[in-house]
């Protein structure tokens, strides 16, 4: 894992699922991690666990621009750069379209594709000024296929990957890596959010049989990060090995 040490990651959606266990992962490794999230007692926590900095932790709320500007912000302020931005925040609340979960979609909409949008936005003048950097975009299995009950979740992650693309492109002239990570059944709470019963019992049941730990996706991150800078990892899709969707 050459390359990882002392680079300065910002992770968003740190405090539980993958956004922690890459942070637990990259820590030891040596990078200088930057975390945000909603829930800071949490991030708290695992700051101090990791023996992190406080400063290194800031509340963030991607379905807020200035939230997001705010935790690269601070990666600039503490380190003088920002190397890495993981745009990991997402909600999965799958239900059927006759259902007709407005908010759920909206909600869906602001903190899987705005989100990242968000974050875009925040660390790319940064980057661009360094002609230098990595933005790793977290989309789905999901973002390839679609099925009853994640039509709208998957819309999200298919815009995170046609996003990622279109970045990819326009970035080429400032140095600028991107990468997009499609992760399948991984168990972390990203199902907790789900309230249609069928499509709940159907993701605690994928996770029960087939669902793997949040360090897989970890040590993809790592991969992708750890790579020469002129080598660009620019989408990985990984499921379970038991996984058929």
């Amino acid at each position: 894992m050459q390359g990882i040490k002392d680079k300065v990651v910002v992770i968003t959606g740190a405090s539980s699922g993958l956004g922690e266990a890459t942070a637990r992962h990259l820590a030891p490794l040596g990078a200088k991690l930057i975390l945000g999230a909603r829930r800071v007692d949490r991030l708290e926590a695992l700051a101090r666990e990791l023996s992190l900095p406080k400063d290194a932790v800031v509340e963030t709320d991607v379905r807020k621009a200035e939230a997001v500007k705010r935790l690269v912000d601070r990666a600039v302020s503490l380190h003088g750069r920002i190397d890495v931005l993981l745009n990991n925040a997402g909600v999965m609340p799958l239900s059927m379209l006759e259902a007709g979960k407005l908010e759920e979609w909206d909600r869906m909409v602001d903190v899987n594709i705005k989100g990242v949008l968000y974050g875009i936005a925040a660390a790319l003048p940064h980057m661009i000024a360094r002609k230098s950097g990595h933005i790793i975009n977290v989309s789905s299995v999901a973002g390839h296929k679609t099925g009853p009950g994640s039509s709208v979740y998957s819309a999200t992650k298919h815009a995170v990957r046609a996003l990622s693309e279109g970045l990819r492109q326009e970035v080429k002239p400032h140095n600028i890596r991107t990468t997009i990570i499609s992760p399948g059944a991984v168990v972390t709470e990203l199902g907790d959010s789900i309230t249609d019963p069928g499509r709940a019992e159907y993701v605690r049941g994928l996770y029960a049989t087939v669902g793997i730990p949040a360090e897989a996706f970890a040590r993809t991150v790592a991969f992708a990060i750890s790579q020469p800078d002129e080598v660009d990892i620019n989408e990985i899709l990984f499921r379970p090995t038991k996984q058929e969707y």
